[in-house]
């Protein structure tokens, strides 16, 4: 089965003298360009002190510059063109993006780069944002479907910094002193450990655009400090290992996850292809059988985060509380299922083409095609276009999908997560029938 074409114009990669890395994606059909920084730097970089160190300066860096001194400077310049601009945190990376149309990309990269590189940290305007990420942390903390996935990490990612909250603890947020945040800053935001990508409508001055506003920052010696590699740790707990909220609810939020393949593994070819079978859409093993014929969820998802080292290969649910045990038998009897019999043929070659559309889909897309090829730069050893993945995918074969089922899915190393009415971990196991 051939997957099909999926069309990537020419790319264009250099490096700055400054050492920053540079492509560009151009992509016929859209009037929009867009510039993405990806930052290596998450989470799992800080030490407890600093716990949410990373979100933090993502947040701060939106809060004034010395040429545009207050958010609104920031702010009112990006709405005036009518851009889409935000960030993220995860727990390896850090991201900057700005979608603008193509006459104005020279404004998105002179706002980025003085973002980057030139904010100022001010010190009431940090006292405020305290207050925002404490309220952000407690929001996510009273939404069950976000903050369930966050407790499951904790015990996947047992003694490791990968289990830690990507946002901190209100004590991290009131207590860590800004000289710190500001030398966790400087340790990691220089060119060197960044990725520029500009995607979309690119025109001939783009190269001049970027070595103007981002060419001028000068090269730094590297003392970034490497994260501690994931490593198992064993634990006094009986297995499997259990977070649970006890939360007054209706719907009990449920995640089960495996520890996986590092983001550079060439098996998460074939594990995407699983996730997509077990749970990846409407057609999946998981939502035919828990939602459309027994009517126990009105979610239910597998899906992998994949890191530099270690992922996490996760089914996620929200569930009727009445009849939890049943659903987690149904869950557990479809992932049993994929150990020993693994997919069929038809499943395969379905998922193979549901990639297909999907990354086309994504890649008409000026911000997803940027974010594509900063991920690929940054973390692969090799830069994959949208067409060498599809053959890559269209390599797989049944008997790939029933290797990884079988080696990933590991019962003794299975750990859930769960939100709901429960007592304690006993209380959860025993009304789960486990």
């Amino acid at each position: 089965m051939v997957c099909g074409e999926v069309k990537i114009d020419f790319m264009e990669q250099f490096t700055l003298k400054n050492g920053l890395r540079v492509l560009f994606a151009p992509a016929k059909g859209t009037e929009t360009v867009t510039a993405t920084v990806l930052v290596r730097v998450g989470s799992r970089y800080e030490y407890k002190k600093v716990n949410g160190a990373s979100h933090f300066v993502e947040h701060l860096l939106f809060k004034g510059t010395k040429r545009r001194p207050t958010a609104q400077h920031i702010s009112r310049a990006l709405d005036a063109i009518g851009a889409d601009f935000n960030a993220f945190t995860d727990k390896h990376v850090t991201g900057y993006y700005t979608k603008v149309d193509n006459t104005h990309l020279a404004l998105a990269l002179d706002i980025l780069s003085d973002m980057l590189f030139h904010s100022t940290f001010d010190a009431k305007e940090l006292a405020r944002e305290r207050t925002v990420v404490i309220e952000e942390i407690n929001m996510y903390k009273d939404n069950p479907s976000s903050h369930v996935e966050e407790l499951l990490e904790d015990a996947l990612f047992l003694g490791s910094t990968l289990g830690w909250n990507i946002a901190g603890s209100q004590k991290t947020m009131t207590e860590m002193p800004r000289t710190e945040i500001l030398e966790y800053y400087k340790t990691y935001y220089r060119p060197g450990n960044m990725v520029l990508v500009v995607a979309g409508n690119i025109d001939a001055q783009a190269r001049a655009l970027v070595e103007k506003y981002f060419g001028n920052k000068t090269k730094q010696s590297d003392h970034t400090s490497p994260f501690v590699p994931f490593a198992t740790k064993s634990s006094k707990e009986k297995s499997p290992l259990v977070r649970l909220q006890t939360k007054k609810t209706e719907q009990v939020q449920l995640a089960i996850g495996f520890p996986s393949y590092g983001i550079d593994d060439d098996k998460n070819t074939a594990l995407s292809l699983l996730s997509i079978i077990l749970g990846g859409n409407m057609s999946s093993r998981l939502f035919v059988q828990v939602r459309e014929k027994r009517g126990l969820a009105y979610t239910v998802r597998a899906s992998n985060q994949a890191y530099d080292d270690v992922g996490a290969f996760v089914v996620r649910a929200g569930l009727d509380k009445k009849r939890l045990a049943l659903a987690v038998a149904t869950i557990l009897k479809e992932l049993r299922a994929l150990v020993k019999s693994g997919v069929t043929q038809t499943e395969l070659d379905d998922a193979k083409t549901f990639v297909r559309g999907q990354l086309s889909i994504r890649m008409e897309d000026s911000a997803s095609r940027a974010q594509w090829f900063a991920t690929e730069e940054m973390f692969e050893k090799k830069i994959h276009t949208p067409q060498e993945y599809l053959d890559l995918i269209d390599k797989v074969t049944v008997l790939d999908v029933k290797a990884i089922a079988k080696e990933l899915i590991d019962f003794e190393k299975m750990c859930i997560a769960v939100i709901g009415p429960y007592k304690d971990r006993a209380d959860f196991l025993k009304k789960a029938g486990l």
